[in-house]
């Protein structure tokens, strides 16, 4: 695949001040407001790894990602499955909904589950739930969850709206794709925590995602199919570890077909982008490259925001490769 990924810098750091932010802000989600802004909305990690989502204003200098003006926040732990943290979310507008839909991570007493809360003004959330995946996947952790921006068509042909995500039911976990079908949610839009027809779209392929695999931001059309920006992680893994310190994230992109989604058609051979300053090799989880939001500039580029070491957030730009 020829594309590259060009580092343009951190764009948010924890505000020393901020007892939410002690351990980090990282892993954000984005989307752009009515009024045209970019918004991003950071994971924000308390001590002992609690995280709320924060709502952010990016600023910019020179069409550039520079930082950020802190809002608030737009979601925090209410409910009992997600009462010990919300986490890396990303957010997809569907326009056929009027909504923007956020995927996040809902940490709860029996561990991480994919759940879904909607806006249309992207500052006031409502909850629709955990993600009923059913039959064999329900039992297991979930996490790295994002909508397609528009209907695709199922195996069998049926229209629908396409989650990726990345259950735990592997020994070498990759992405998978579920569905919801679109009559259903465009009657009801809470129907699309009912999704259906599992099935592995990706798995740990190159040395440097030999642990496991993960989506990334949502995924973007082109004229070639679905780009999506991934995650993947070599290392090694402890057990009992919340934290691990022996891994190592990096990322990379795949090509998803545009009519058969849950088919890759290309995928990067080594990483986009690898931890490799200062930044990304230091922090709560050193050696971490971890995307999850991405602008479209308008001009086949693409502005990517990733998680560095769980501490900060980065800003890099996404470009065909020459």
């Amino acid at each position: 695949m020829d594309y590259a990924l060009e580092r343009i810098g951190v764009v948010m750091e924890p505000d020393p001040n901020d007892p939410r932010e002690a351990w980090g802000v990282l892993n954000p989600a984005s989307a752009r407001g009515a009024d045209g802004d970019l918004y991003l909305f950071p994971r924000l990690v308390a001590q002992g790894n609690y995280s709320r989502v924060g709502r952010t204003r990016v600023v910019f200098g020179n069409d550039v990602p520079l930082s950020v003006e802190r809002l608030g926040i737009a979601l925090e732990p209410e409910e009992e499955w997600e009462a010990r943290g919300v986490e890396d979310p990303r957010i997809t507008f569907i326009n056929r909904l009027g909504l923007y839909l956020m995927t996040y991570t809902a940490f709860g007493p029996e561990g991480p589950r994919v759940a879904i809360a909607a806006s249309t003004d992207l500052e006031h959330w409502e909850r629709y739930g955990l993600v009923e995946f059913g039959g064999s996947l329900d039992p297991y952790d979930n996490k790295d969850a994002a909508f397609f921006p528009e209907p695709v068509l199922t195996p069998d042909g049926r229209s629908a709206y396409a989650l990726l995500h990345r259950p735990a039911n592997e020994q070498r976990p990759g992405i998978w794709i579920s569905f919801a079908p679109a009559d259903e949610v465009e009657r009801d839009p809470r129907k699309i925590v009912q999704v259906e027809d599992h099935r592995r779209v990706a798995a740990p392929q190159e040395p440097w995602e030999e642990l496991k695999i993960g989506a990334g931001p949502p995924p973007v059309r082109t004229d070639e199919g679905w780009l999506l920006v991934h995650h993947g992680v070599s290392g090694r893994l402890e057990d009992g570890v919340e934290l691990q310190p022996a891994v190592r994230y990096c990322a990379g992109a795949m090509m998803l077909d545009l009519k058969e989604v849950w088919q890759v058609v290309s995928r990067t051979r080594e990483p986009l982008l690898e931890p490799e300053t200062g930044p990304e090799r230091e922090g709560i989880v050193p050696n971490v490259v971890f995307p999850t939001a991405l602008d479209e500039r308008g001009d086949g580029s693409a502005d990517v925001f990733y998680g560095m070491a769980d501490s900060r957030i980065g800003a890099a730009r996404l470009s065909r490769s020459t």
